[in-house]
């Protein structure tokens, strides 16, 4: 924490009283939660992004997506439509968001929705003449109208909420002890060299406010980049001057396993709508060099001026241990 943030501290203690009984109203039905007749499982956080949901999503999604008829239902950040969407043919990052829009583009078989107000979104999936069986909350973990039968809380290896704080002094959105609604822990992005003394001591830390089981997963690259028609091999652009691109929450990660010296790294706020001019500035610095960027801002670049050099870096949520255990907790809940 840096000194302004230590300054706001007061700040901190009232947003914490604030989400508090917010909190109590919803554990004691002064505010009503709505359940739905179908499996709804929540993946959500305490802090402020950058803990690997769309990844997880995505891990759910290829678990469930073969037993089950899956939606996914988002709040659809930044993206420049209002109330309801669910993704068709016309569907843009713009209209759904760069994360649901990047579901719909890579898991096709399945619908993908956008709603500020789940309730509502919810209610208008079933409505659809395929309705979903099984419904996939992206970032809901504090959305408490709705009830969910299924929680998974996520928190960053390098930012575990057991050793955070409320903002504005630390990044949590709500006090540690909202961990206690959770089903499952997973601790994301952790290094590939975690050891066993680690895994114990952040579960102890972990237990002081949740009883939930704990699993470790890490980020897993894939060997080559894409493009809409190609593939070039990340060894290739390890050993090649390449101009990369984020406009992520932590992009340290994917700067780490693909720059070299020569590497031109561009940094952009996360969710990043960007600008002609920016997209200019980057077609600029590249001259004839390949672009890579994350998957999320390739969805948004993918049609642009850079079109013809852009290729995106695909990655994958692994459990580093027990994902037999993780896998059959969800299946579990699902068959009840």
């Amino acid at each position: 924490m840096n000194l302004f943030r230590k300054i706001l501290f007061p700040f901190a203690i009232l947003y914490g009283f604030i989400t508090s009984i917010r909190n109590f109203l919803f554990d004691k039905g002064f505010l009503k939660s709505f359940s739905f007749p179908l499996p709804v499982i929540v993946v959500g956080n305490l802090s402020v992004g950058g803990t690997g949901k769309t990844p997880q999503i995505e891990y759910l999604i290829r678990l469930l997506s073969e037993r089950y008829t899956i939606a996914t239902l988002s709040r659809g950040y930044k993206r420049k439509s209002k109330g309801f969407v669910l993704a068709n043919a016309n569907a843009t990052a713009e209209t759904l968001g760069d994360e649901p829009y990047q579901f719909y583009q890579k898991f096709p078989s399945i619908q993908v929705a956008v709603d500020a107000d789940r309730k509502n979104g919810i209610e208008q999936l079933l409505t659809k003449e395929k309705k979903p069986q099984v419904i996939l909350l992206d970032d809901a973990f504090q959305h408490r109208k709705v009830k969910a039968g299924f929680y998974i809380l996520l928190t960053a290896y390098d930012d575990v909420f057991a050793d955070d704080f409320l903002l504005p002094t630390g990044n949590l959105r709500e006090s540690r002890s909202g961990a206690k609604r959770t089903d499952v822990i997973v601790v994301t992005k952790c290094p590939a060299t975690l050891s066993e003394t680690e895994q114990t001591r952040i579960k102890h830390r972990i237990k002081l406010y949740s009883a939930a089981p704990v699993y470790f997963s890490t980020i897993a690259f894939d060997d080559c980049v894409q493009s809409s028609s190609a593939s070039v091999p990340v060894i290739t652009i390890q050993q090649t001057a390449c101009v990369l691109v984020a406009g992520i929450a932590k992009p340290d990660s994917f700067f780490d396993y693909l720059k070299n010296s020569e590497s031109i790294c561009l940094t952009y706020p996360d969710h990043h709508h960007f600008t002609e001019s920016e997209i200019q500035q980057i077609k600029q610095q590249a001259g004839d060099k390949l672009i890579v960027t994350t998957e999320k801002d390739y969805v948004r670049l993918k049609d642009s001026e850079l079109k013809d050099q852009l290729y995106y870096l695909p990655i994958r949520t692994s459990f580093m241990f027990d994902s037999n255990e993780f896998d059959a907790a969800v299946l579990d809940y699902l068959k009840k």
